[in-house]
């Protein structure tokens, strides 16, 4: 499944990788593309929305 989530708090592309990774912890075999500029993460994921949204807010990030 795809998801594009908003994550406003998402600042530059270190905060990108921050949360490819948190992600990938998650699900290892996730595809993961973060846009700083536009704040939108997009994941190709087997994994539910809401274990993304989980992981992306442990990171320290929240999900709009």
């Amino acid at each position: 499944m795809t998801l594009q989530l908003k994550v406003p708090n998402m600042a530059c592309s270190a905060c990108g990788e921050t949360i490819t990774k948190a992600i990938q912890a998650v699900d290892p075999t996730a595809k993961v593309e973060a846009d700083p500029k536009t704040k939108l993460v997009r994941i190709e994921t087997q994994t539910t929305e809401a274990a993304v949204q989980e992981a992306i807010t442990a990171a320290g990030y929240s999900v709009a």
